[in-house]
């Protein structure tokens, strides 16, 4: 296997992701600016299906879905996302940093 180009990031943030036949909530688990990979416990996503989808409050993103192995699936961002907003989701959203005191916080270490 093909080493990665782009650096992904380890995070947890709570998603809502749109198909053609309705929308349901994700976890995003991983991201890099290109693309991510969710937890979706709800069902199959085609190879190649074009999907929208919020990170949180960003988006929504227009994606395709490159791979799924039940209960992962992994999207491509249509376009990369700017290196800002990257950032800005990692600090602002990930769900890990909830208890710790510092989301949103001049504390935060990332």
């Amino acid at each position: 296997m093909a080493e990665r180009s782009v650096q992904r990031h380890d995070i947890s943030i709570v998603g809502k992701l749109r198909t053609g036949t309705g929308k349901r909530d994700v976890t995003i688990v991983d991201l890099s600016d290109r693309g991510c990979r969710i937890y979706d416990r709800m069902g199959h996503l085609p190879h190649n299906l074009s999907v929208t989808i919020k990170i949180g409050p960003i988006g929504p993103i227009d994606a395709t879905v490159r791979w799924h192995d039940q209960p992962y699936a992994g999207l491509r961002f249509d376009n990369p996302l700017y290196p800002a907003v990257l950032d800005h989701i990692r600090t602002h959203f990930d769900l890990r940093d909830l208890g710790k005191g510092n989301i949103d916080g001049p504390g935060s270490t990332r």
